[in-house]
């Protein structure tokens, strides 16, 4: 634009040696030149204010539960006794969606079946059209995948997150926010984990989210996804399962799964012990195959022993689980809390690396066949085979809160063991004293395990132990 004034201007005045009009001119020239720069001023600052208000506007407008919608396989079969899991951790005044049944149950108008502690529940469509050819898979598997495309035509307003798993799959549902709120809902992602059995990643896939540990689509991806599905899962009548047809689907649109370690497929039987003790440096999202494990804590029912979970999980829900190792100066032991489950005291030192793997108190999924049966994801240990070398432990008793301090006490479990041997043995509780944990997204994104300290106890039969912050350059291990 200022090219073309110069060259008029200098055409003008060959022309012509008016002053008026020379002056006439420039005046011309110059206000162009002053609207032209004021104009992009303008538009900058309009930029720069449109852009800080949405920055504002995303800050004060975090992930909450108000924004995902849960999708819930069941069958009529099996809903009458596993909605009591999902009556741990549904709210039903803060999250949306449905469980889906093949048909309406004829009781659900009773008192027993319709409950506010529940979702409601969905039917799910015909699937006869579609073909299943897994020899010894049930075709179920169909109407169990189509469960992501009917959550997403439910069309609810606001969605930032749909999120799927069984009727068995315990969800804890503010981990599950914290989780996911890493993420920018408005990208495309699939968010899950596999299984904790080699053989078993093998077989349907390293890649796949595991659909009992539960898995999230951003809300962008799902209604692409809801969009090709039918026409989709027409080519792999074939496949086993319904997670390995959501995987196939999102596979052909290009999208990978982002690994997620809180959620666990539990693909292991009998005592898991030794899995819940050893926590990843995450948030715990999910808890599957509870009809598979022995409950959690000694003593209890699986129901119950849940529910004594969920009582710390309701004081500290990001700390549940979490995994922080110390070493007691008096007496060179090493202690490792799994805040609101166990606390493990060793009557000797343990370098840290050694203190973190996986014990394995659990069995396999399959019985028996592959060579592979035994192998696991992650580092296990085994277990010494005389209990009395094994370190002692304490499990979560009851949580107090006082202001910011919390107090969470361990009693020690029955231990067949004849020997005594040493001071570990003799103690009968264990206190914890922290501050609610409250991660932030760099936290999340870089986690750091936490230290503790060993207190002077106020009995010999008592110890007492506070979680805290580690310094910047702080290691854990044994002082000499």
């Amino acid at each position: 634009m200022f090219s073309k004034i110069r060259i008029q201007f200098l055409q003008f005045f060959n022309k012509t040696q008016n002053s008026s009009r020379l002056i006439n001119l420039i005046l011309i020239s110059s206000s162009l030149c002053i609207i032209y720069l004021l104009t992009s001023i303008f538009l900058v600052g309009t930029s720069k204010i449109i852009s800080r208000e949405s920055s504002q506007q995303a800050v004060h407008e975090p992930t909450s539960l108000e924004h995902i919608v849960f999708g819930i396989a069941s069958n009529n079969k099996s809903w009458s006794n596993r909605k009591e899991y999902v009556k741990l951790w549904w709210k039903p005044n803060q999250m949306r969606g449905c469980v889906f049944l093949e048909s309406m149950p004829p009781d659900l108008n009773s008192s027993a079946s319709s409950s506010s502690s529940l979702p409601p529940v969905c039917v799910s469509g015909d699937t006869s059209r579609f073909r299943y050819t897994c020899r010894g898979g049930l075709r179920s598997a169909i109407r169990v995948a189509r469960v992501v495309s009917e959550t997403v035509a439910l069309n609810h307003s606001d969605v930032r997150w749909f999120v799927f798993g069984d009727d068995d799959t315990v969800f804890f549902p503010e981990n599950l926010v914290k989780t996911l709120s890493k993420y920018d809902h408005g990208l495309w992602y699939y968010i899950g984990s596999n299984s904790e059995i080699f053989e078993q990643n093998r077989f349907f896939g390293f890649d796949m989210a595991f659909g009992g540990a539960g898995f999230a689509i951003s809300y962008p991806l799902a209604k692409v996804l809801a969009k090709i599905f039918d026409s989709c899962i027409a080519r792999y009548p074939h496949l086993y399962g319904s997670d390995s047809r959501v995987f196939s689907c999102l596979t052909e649109l290009g999208v990978g799964l982002t690994h997620e370690p809180g959620f666990h497929q539990v693909d292991v039987r009998g005592d898991v012990f030794g899995l819940l003790a050893s926590h990843p440096l995450t948030p715990l999202v999910s808890l599957h195959h509870l009809d598979f494990i022995d409950p959690i804590f000694p003593d209890m029912t699986t129901m119950k022993a849940l529910d004594h979970l969920f009582k710390a999980t309701s004081i500290d829900s990001q700390r549940i689980l979490q995994q922080t190792v110390c070493y007691d100066p008096w007496f060179s032991w090493t202690i490792s809390v799994s805040w609101g489950y166990a606390v493990q005291v060793h009557s000797n030192r343990l370098l840290l690396p050694d203190a973190l793997p996986v014990q394995a108190t659990f069995r396999p999924w399959q019985k028996r066949g592959s060579p592979f049966a035994g192998a696991y994801t992650f580092n296990t240990k085994q277990l010494h085979p005389d209990p009395c070398t094994r370190p002692t432990v304490f499990f979560f008793d009851n949580v107090s809160s006082d202001g910011d301090e919390i107090r969470s006490n361990y009693k020690k479990a029955y231990q067949n063991c004849t020997q005594d041997m040493g001071s570990p043995k003799k103690l009968e509780e264990i206190k914890v004293f922290s501050t609610k944990l409250d991660l932030g997204i760099k936290q999340l994104q870089a986690p750091r395990r936490q230290c503790c300290d060993v207190l002077p106890s106020s009995a010999g039969k008592v110890m007492e132990i506070e979680i805290r912050e580690c310094k910047e350059d702080e290691l854990i291990h044994m002082h000499e």
